[in-house]
């Protein structure tokens, strides 16, 4: 028998959100919910006495989300919400299909966990179910939860990384348009198919199907952003 000592197994230490990390989420939670409208000033000063903080993680916040392109910084004025135009919706929405079809094309033609497939599933009756209610900002959140959950099953952290900017941008464009008419009622139908296909091994369909609806959406935003703008 060994008289030697067991050695405790090696635990990776504790790590806490340091107090930048949770004003800079604060910050970015508000500005994707809308807090701050498309055009307004964000004044350092202001939001660190709101926060409770000095301005320095304030300060690294805003440029962050600047070089993110989720804030515009004006030379002599400032740090803005960007106003979006139709050049940057369909910039954005041209983006997302990229990304999209990339992840679409690997997760199709990979072994697919059943919990993903669910996930979809559960999503669009999800999506359905807010729509029913009436709920849009609900739908818009659901609908870009079932486009991230298939990011996700691609297994791309470079893939991911990019969408992220991307769909916090389609955030942005979403804000712009709460007080308009809803989303599409064909949305639930689109995102059933678009979660059949997923399912199958058809990859030129899926592909098809996915660009069918990104030129839907970017109709209904562009035109959904006119209306605002009469």
């Amino acid at each position: 028998m060994s008289d030697k000592t067991a050695q405790a197994p090696s635990l990776a230490p504790v790590t806490r959100r340091t107090l930048a990390a949770q004003v800079g989420e604060q910050i970015r939670r508000d500005l994707l919910k809308g807090k701050f409208p498309p055009g307004s000033q964000l004044n350092e000063a202001e939001l660190a006495a709101s926060l409770g903080v000095s301005r320095g993680p304030v300060r690294d916040t805003l440029a962050r989300l600047v070089h993110e392109g989720l804030l515009l910084s004006q030379p002599h004025r400032g740090v803005f919400v960007p106003l979006l135009d139709e050049t940057d919706i369909l910039d954005i929405f041209y983006a997302r299909e990229a990304l999209e079809a990339a992840a679409f094309r690997r997760v199709i033609t990979s072994p697919k966990p059943p919990a993903l497939l669910r996930s979809l599933d559960e999503a669009v009756d999800a999506i359905a179910r807010a729509a029913d209610s009436g709920d849009w900002s609900q739908v818009g959140d659901l609908d870009l939860r079932f486009h991230s959950l298939v990011i996700e099953a691609a297994g791309s952290p470079r893939l991911s990384r990019m969408y992220d900017t991307v769909i916090s941008e389609t955030r942005l464009c979403l804000n712009l348009l709460t007080d308009v008419d809803p989303a599409r009622l064909d949305l639930i139908d689109e995102h059933r198919e678009l979660a059949r296909l997923v399912a199958g091994d058809d990859v030129d369909a899926a592909l098809a199907t996915l660009d069918k609806h990104f030129a839907e959406a970017t109709v209904t935003v562009r035109n959904r952003l006119r209306a605002t703008q009469r």
